[in-house]
């Protein structure tokens, strides 16, 4: 874990490109090829998280951003995570636990009774992470792996 040096926060205008592309770059490296038809949200992150209750967060060390992740406020009671991704250089050292944990405890905060993800059915790694944070499967479809975490 990269303690030291580690600082996250909330996102702001100037980390768009940055995000933008730490993310696009995730999806790349795991699919393949990046097809940015599926992806106009990370054209303007501003607009499309940071509504009101929204919260996307950034991971930085050493002022270089290495992660992001956001938790969109579905209704009263619930929360979706979304755009977990660390850079490939700085995998497996927490990061992205360290993102979630701020993100669920933000969840917490705010009263919410349950959140949910939902990842790719072949990856592995973004599984065990939600797993090992509490999250447990209730469903699968057209390739996708959803989960849940009752917060009350």
């Amino acid at each position: 874990m990269l303690d030291t040096g580690l600082h996250i926060r909330p996102f702001t205008i100037h980390d768009q490109a940055a995000a933008r592309t730490l993310i696009l770059n995730g999806l790349g490296e795991h699919f393949g090829f990046i097809d940015e038809t599926f992806t106009p949200d990370l054209n303007d992150i501003t607009a499309s998280y940071l509504a009101p209750s929204h919260l996307f967060l950034v991971a930085e060390w050493q002022q270089t951003l290495v992660g992001t992740g956001a938790l969109l406020i579905q209704s009263a009671a619930t929360g979706q995570i979304v755009r977990v991704s660390t850079h490939h250089a700085y995998r497996r050292l927490g990061i992205a636990r360290a993102l979630c944990q701020q993100l669920l405890d933000h969840a917490r905060q705010r009263g919410l009774h349950r959140l949910i993800v939902e990842t790719g059915r072949d990856w592995h790694v973004a599984i065990s992470l939600y797993q090992h944070l509490g999250f447990q499967q209730y469903t699968r479809e057209s390739g996708s792996r959803y989960f849940a975490m009752d917060l009350s």
